[in-house]
């Protein structure tokens, strides 16, 4: 006699229910499912002790924990129940080490299982585990070919540009006509909202993405960019301050440069108009991916010269610290060791500045400009470039046709991205722009010198010139201040 027909005892059973997918947050699957198994437990007259939900959990990925459905294998092996009723078998699992699991425990504590849409799955006998062995077989085997579908699918949507959701990215995005309505995950009410082209660029932010990325190249910094985001009140998608982390990160995004990704991996051209020319976003990433990077996380540097003059005293190569020590009543570069005294920082820098000026406003001024490409051939570069991502689209379209394996896409795609990964260092080096670019050639050198920001002056100082303090010679100004301009040695690096 089975536990569902012992005499004198309502037979105590629980529901399981599981949906892998809830776009809408509202639960309506897992609420479908619970009301057909209760109406199943009231039919046989059992008693629904307890009822277990996975919402929006998959039974095929195995980093999935399906937390109501371990509470219930407890629960089970705790004889909380002898019965358990879910709307079809694949509810239950779809994996065959879950489905060994489950049997044991039944075998063990004489727990029934019934399904709406399959039946009785009797797993006391030989023929009702081989049964639930071969539902499970298959079960595992439409959702192997169901994701195979869905990565072609989604790899096709990447390229396509249709964005896959969450918070809209910086520059993307322009409202339509069109709405669409949208539920909340917490509460499941509804609104309406537009529906976004996410081919199209917001005209705004495209510019300002254009900015920050010359910037970049042309010697500026993170810090600079977040300030003038702050100074001009441009914010992220969601309406916050824009932080060093949110500004790397729209910098080094491959759609601004037109190029599609899924899963982490780039899978070619994007159907999109780019907003960033490939080889600045290439030099960009490269810029600030450089493992060697210098990041200076404390406080700004407010002197032109702090850290980057050295001291000449004695060959001591130390760099120069900006402090107002002694009681002295004006700033001064001094070594850290103390080597050779102070010398007055104002003075120090607008010498170094004049220096510069001059030497950039005279006529071989250009020079001293670095090669654009250093020699490399940028449009052969480009189109070997377009060649390997052809190569890359085609295997995607035999992938998505069916007509490859997923092994040998994978290693064609490999192959691939580390050909690409060459040639884009190599447009990388290439893009980067030369920090005396803007300078050189303008019609008022010194007016184009103090537009830039202080750490893009001393971009520009590390770039072209070493400058040594050495041990000055006593004498005095007409202010009643020392200082030797001779004691200022400017050495040109090109």
């Amino acid at each position: 006699m089975t536990t569902t027909q012992t005499a004198g005892a309502q037979t105590r059973a629980v529901i399981y229910c599981r949906i892998s997918q809830d776009r809408t947050g509202a639960h309506l699957g897992v609420d479908r499912q619970l009301e057909d198994c209760e109406a199943l437990a009231e039919r046989n007259g059992w008693n629904v002790v307890e009822t277990y939900v996975d919402n929006d959990v998959s039974a095929y990925r195995k980093s999935v924990k399906r937390k109501g459905y371990q509470r219930m294998l407890t629960d089970l092996q705790n004889g909380v129940a002898t019965a358990v009723i879910a709307w079809h078998n694949d509810r239950l699992h779809r994996s065959p080490l879950e489905l060994e699991e489950y049997i044991d425990i039944s075998q063990r504590h004489g727990v029934s299982t019934h399904t709406v849409q399959a039946g009785d799955l009797d797993l006391s006998t030989p023929g009702g585990r081989m049964t639930a062995r071969i539902h499970g077989t298959v079960a595992r085997h439409e959702s192997e070919h169901k994701a195979e579908r869905v990565a072609r699918a989604r790899r096709q949507k990447a390229i396509a540009g249709e964005w896959a959701g969450g918070i809209r990215p910086f520059g993307w995005g322009m409202p339509t006509d069109e709405m669409r309505t949208v539920a909340d995950k917490k509460t499941g009410e509804e609104r309406l909202e537009p529906v976004l082209d996410m081919l199209k660029a917001v005209p705004e932010e495209a510019e300002a993405l254009r900015y920050w990325t010359d910037e970049i190249l042309s010697g500026g910094s993170i810090r600079s960019l977040v300030k003038w985001c702050a100074d001009k009140g441009v914010t992220t998608t969601r309406g916050n301050a824009v932080t060093h982390t949110d500004m790397r990160d729209m910098l080094i995004r491959p759609r601004n440069a037109g190029i599609a990704v899924y899963r982490g991996e780039e899978v070619g051209r994007g159907q999109w108009e780019p907003i960033v020319d490939e080889a600045k976003y290439r030099a960009v990433v490269a810029i600030l991916t450089d493992p060697g990077r210098i990041v200076n996380r404390g406080a700004q540097p407010k002197w032109l010269g702090s850290l980057i003059y050295v001291c000449g005293r004695d060959s001591c190569g130390q760099g120069m610290t900006v402090t107002q020590s002694g009681g002295r009543r004006y700033p001064s570069y001094r070594c850290p060791t103390g080597h050779g005294g102070g010398r007055r920082a104002e003075i120090v820098d607008q010498y170094a500045e004049d220096t510069i000026v001059e030497r950039l406003s005279q006529s071989d001024a250009h020079t001293l400009l670095e090669p654009v490409a250093d020699g490399v051939d940028v449009g052969a570069l480009q189109a070997e470039a377009e060649q390997i991502r052809q190569r890359m689209r085609d295997l995607g379209g035999l992938f998505g046709a069916g007509q490859l394996e997923l092994a040998p896409f994978t290693e064609g795609m490999d192959t691939a991205r580390a050909q690409l990964e060459g040639v884009t260092q190599q447009l990388a080096r290439a893009a980067t722009r030369d920090p005396l670019v803007g300078l050189v050639g303008a019609p008022d050198v010194r007016k184009a010198w103090r537009a830039l920001d202080l750490e893009r002056q001393r971009n520009v100082l590390r770039a072209l010139v070493t400058v040594t303090l050495k041990t000055p010679r006593p004498g005095r100004m007409p202010d009643g201040g020392y200082f030797d301009y001779d004691a200022v040695v400017f050495d040109w690096k090109r």
